[in-house]
C-alpha cells in the first residue's frame, strides 16, 4: 500500500493541510511540538480507527472545534486507487471508502495497515505491563475482528464486575452473572494472544538477528495471568477468587493482567539489556509486526518512523534500513535531515501545524 495524499482538518494542531506524496520515502522536518507526530498519528489512524498514542479520540479534535477529518488517498494491492475518509466528532466517528459509508469496523480491519516506529517504543522493554498489553491489543485488533469483539465484550463485563467490587456490595449472584459474560471472551483473548505472540516471536527473532548481524539471539515470551485458554477453567478461577477480589475491590485474575517479556542471550531484557539492545529489540518487534500484517492481509504496510533514525548509530541504522522491505513506503520525522546514505527523500518542513514541501533531499 502507498499513501499518495493526506488531508487533515482540525486534527490536533493542524487547522488544514494537504500533503501529496511521491516516491517511497517522505521526511517531516521540524522542531519538537510542531505537528510532525500528529501527521503520523493521522496516517496510522486509518488502520483501526485508533490512535497509537491517545486512548480517547476526542483528544484528536483541534481545540475549540467540534469535528476533525482525515482523508487519505491510497494505492492499494487489492482495492486499487481508494480514498478513505474519517470524520471525528466528540460523540463518535464516521468512516467512508470512496463514496460508500462503512458502518462496521470489522469490514475495515486488516485493509489499510500501517506500523509506527517510535522513540517511545523502548518503554515496551522496561515499562509497565499495561503498555505492552496496549501494543498487543492494538496490533491484534488491527488484523482480527474477532479479537476486537472479544476484547470489547470482555472490557465491558470487567468494568461492570469491578464497579460492583468497588462499591463493596457485590453478592455471589451478581458476580456470577458477570463472570458468565467474562469467561468466554477472556479465554478467547488468551488463546489468540498466545498464537499471535508465537508468530510474532518467530518473526522478531529473525529480524533481531539481521539487526545485530547474527551475533546474539533474542525472543519474546507470553506471560499470561491465567494460562489455560478454557472458558470453564477461567470461570472456576473467577469464582474461587471472589473473596480476594472483594478484599482488593478489583478483579485479580484474567487477561487484563497479562504480560509478555523480551529476552536477549537467554536473559531478561528488562533487567540486563543494554541501551543498544533495547533499541534493537523494539525495532525488531516493529519489523516483525509489519511482516505479520502483510502475511495476514496481503497488503504491504506503510511504515511510520517517528524520530527514531537519529537515535541509531551508523551500524544499526544501516542494518535497520537493510531489514526494511525495499518496496514499503516510509514516512519519517526528525529535527535534522537523514543522512544521504538512506536515499532520496521528499521533504516537508513542519512549523506550528503547517507543512511546506521543500525539496527532495539527496
Amino acid at each position: 500500500m502507498r499513501l499518495r495524499k493526506i488531508t487533515l482538518r482540525h486534527f490536533r494542531n493542524v487547522g488544514f493541510s494537504t500533503l501529496e506524496f511521491s516516491g517511497r520515502q517522505q521526511f517531516l522536518l521540524g522542531g519538537n511540538g510542531q505537528g510532525k507526530t500528529n501527521l503520523l498519528e493521522s496516517a496510522g489512524f486509518i488502520t483501526a480507527l485508533r490512535s497509537f498514542r491517545a486512548a480517547d479520540n476526542k483528544l484528536l479534535i483541534g481545540h475549540g472545534q467540534q469535528v476533525a477529518a482525515i482523508a487519505a488517498d491510497v494505492t492499494h494491492e487489492h482495492l486499487g486507487e481508494t480514498k478513505v475518509t474519517i470524520k471525528l466528532r466528540r460523540d463518535g466517528k464516521e468512516l467512508w471508502w470512496d463514496q460508500s459509508r462503512v458502518t462496521r469496523l470489522a469490514d475495515h480491519l486488516g485493509k489499510f495497515p500501517t506500523v509506527v516506529f517510535s522513540s517511545q517504543d523502548r518503554l515496551l522493554v522496561r515499562g509497565a505491563p499495561a503498555g505492552r498489553r496496549r501494543w498487543l491489543d492494538l496490533t491484534l485488533s488491527a488484523m482480527d475482528g474477532a479479537y476486537l469483539r472479544a476484547l470489547q465484550t470482555y472490557a465491558r463485563a470487567l468494568a461492570e464486575r469491578n464497579a460492583l467490587l468497588k462499591a463493596g456490595r457485590a453478592g455471589d449472584a451478581q458476580l456470577a452473572a458477570f463472570e458468565q459474560q467474562l469467561a468466554p471472551p477472556g479465554a478467547e483473548l488468551i488463546a489468540r494472544r498466545a498464537a499471535a505472540l508465537r508468530e510474532l516471536g518467530d518473526a522478531m527473532k529473525a529480524c533481531y538477528a539481521r539487526l545485530c548481524d547474527g551475533t546474539e539471539a533474542a525472543s519474546i515470551a507470553y506471560v499470561p495471568n491465567f494460562s489455560e485458554p478454557s472458558a470453564d477453567a477461567l470461570l472456576a478461577r473467577l469464582e474461587a477468587g471472589r473473596g480476594r477480589d472483594a478484599q482488593f475491590r478489583t478483579t485479580l485474575v484474567g487477561p487484563q493482567r497479562d504480560d509478555f517479556t523480551f529476552h536477549v542471550r537467554g536473559t531478561a531484557a528488562k533487567d540486563f539489556a543494554s541501551e543498544g539492545q533495547e533499541r534493537s529489540l523494539v525495532l525488531a518487534l516493529r519489523l516483525a509486526q509489519a511482516a505479520w500484517f502483510r502475511e495476514k492481509c496481503g497488503v504491504r504496510p506503510v511504515l511510520l518512523a517517528d524520530d527514531v533514525l537519529g537515535e541509531l548509530d551508523p551500524g544499526r541504522r544501516r542494518r535497520f534500513w537493510a531489514a526494511i522491505d525495499p518496496e514499503s513506503q516510509v514516512i519519517a520525522t526528525g529535527t535534522t535531515l537523514p543522512d544521504a546514505a538512506l536515499g532520496a527523500w521528499q521533504v516537508y518542513e513542519v512549523a506550528d501545524g503547517t507543512f511546506t514541501e521543500k525539496s527532495v533531499a539527496p
